[in-house]
């Protein structure tokens, strides 16, 4: 097993890390303190374009559609590198739920589909939602949805309710899950459609709040309602039937990029952490970091950081080897494990800035409100926590 960066790899991971502090980072505070995504969308056209021209764009993609085609290690590390900034996925083209969508089109779309849909997505000119999660049924698990798709001639009808639909506000299409053959097995009732967000009957009802702020365009959640929303047939994707199987493939990878996105969350908040015990005079010419809890703190964040990369990179050397179905374990021990580094590492970084940590001018507070939510979607880590348990014990079980 070997974790070091690809020779191919390093300069393009370099120019990223780069293009993030002179680039990015000076864009943040035209968003951060309003949360209005739209403020700022011209500017993030501009960063996009010179993205493009240093050729980094689209690093998760397939070199078919104009993308760099990393392997799933690959892109984790270059997803740590752009976790650094709350914008960085976005500019580089590799945002959730875009680059998911990107990779159920192109491996399930059909020759139609991918002409109107995945060329303008992987282009970066239209933007995309994944509709699952429904506010009346457990999010935790996909195969209790009531969302419905009911055929009628050659179409189907959608009925439903849908909530935390990233991205919605202004997206061009919706994946929708739905169940279209309810009296199969469990795991092969729902599918997944292309809903056009024109389409009538598919209404945005509110951009959720979260911790108070709604956000907008693509940095918000949405709750969506379908309402005898009419889609042709053929704007199924994969089949029928095949909704949970798509979605498993596509949470894999995706908890992989995440949990990287929040390795570089955790970098973010220990430089911030540092430089603050550093320059902030607390007893004279003392500065904080003379303190031994804030010293505690350090030495302990960088152990936890150091720690859960290793083990991200384990699960993403597992998944490019191996496959999902046979990383399993990996995967949700690192979803639970690095989301709680992670939290831990923005809190300590806030208590450091004192009153400076909950206010909007750095990027911590942004963190706190927003990456909580990592230990409840994509599963809920006692739902991983009682997975990966189970696996365990099965073993166990076996030889008793």
């Amino acid at each position: 097993m070997d974790f070091l960066i690809p020779e191919s790899l390093a300069p393009k991971l370099e120019a990223a890390r780069a293009f993030l502090i002179d680039e990015v980072i000076p864009v943040e505070p035209d968003m951060l303190g309003s949360s209005d995504f739209y403020a700022v969308e011209p500017k993030l056209k501009e960063l996009r374009s010179k993205v493009k021209s240093l050729g980094l764009w689209l690093p998760q993609g397939p070199e078919d559609v104009g993308g760099l085609g990393l392997s799933v290690l690959e892109h984790g590390l270059m997803s740590e590198v752009l976790g650094y900034s709350p914008l960085g996925h976005y500019v580089f083209g590799c945002q959730a739920p875009d680059a998911g969508n990107l990779e159920i089109l192109h491996q399930y779309g059909s020759k139609e589909q991918k002409d109107r849909w995945l060329g303008p997505l992987a282009a970066g000119e239209i933007r995309s939602c994944f509709s699952m999660t429904e506010p009346d049924t457990p999010g935790s698990n996909p195969t209790e949805l009531a969302c419905a798709a009911v055929k009628d001639g050659d179409d189907f009808v959608i009925n439903g309710r849908k909530w935390f639909t990233t991205g919605a506000d202004g997206a061009a299409f919706a994946i929708v899950m739905a169940i279209t053959n309810p009296d199969a097995p469990k795991h092969g009732r729902a599918s997944q459609i292309i809903v056009p967000t024109d389409t009538p009957g598919f209404e945005l009802v509110r951009n959720i709040p979260i911790m108070g702020h709604a956000g907008s365009g693509w940095a918000s959640h949405a709750e969506i309602r379908y309402d005898d929303c009419r889609v042709p047939q053929k704007n199924l994707l994969g089949g029928e039937g095949a909704g949970f199987l798509i979605a498993q493939e596509r949470l894999g990878p995706g908890r992989i990029h995440h949990c990287m996105r929040w390795l570089g969350i955790c970098e973010r908040a220990f430089d911030l952490m540092c430089q603050r015990a550093v320059t902030r005079k607390i007893d004279g010419d003392k500065p904080l970091a003379s303190k031994q809890t804030i010293r505690n703190w350090i030495a302990e964040s960088r152990a936890e950081i150091n720690a859960a990369r290793l083990a991200v990179l384990d699960a993403a050397w597992r998944i490019d080897r191996v496959g999902f179905a046979r990383a399993r374990v990996e995967i949700s021990l690192i979803k639970f494990h690095v989301a709680d580094v992670m939290m831990r590492v923005v809190d300590r970084a806030i208590q450091t800035h004192g009153a400076l940590g909950v206010t909007s001018d750095t990027v911590l507070s942004f963190f706190y409100v927003h990456e909580r939510g990592a230990r409840i979607y994509d599963g809920p880590d006692e739902v991983h926590k009682a997975s990966v348990a189970r696996r365990i014990l099965r073993a166990y079980e076996e030889k008793a």
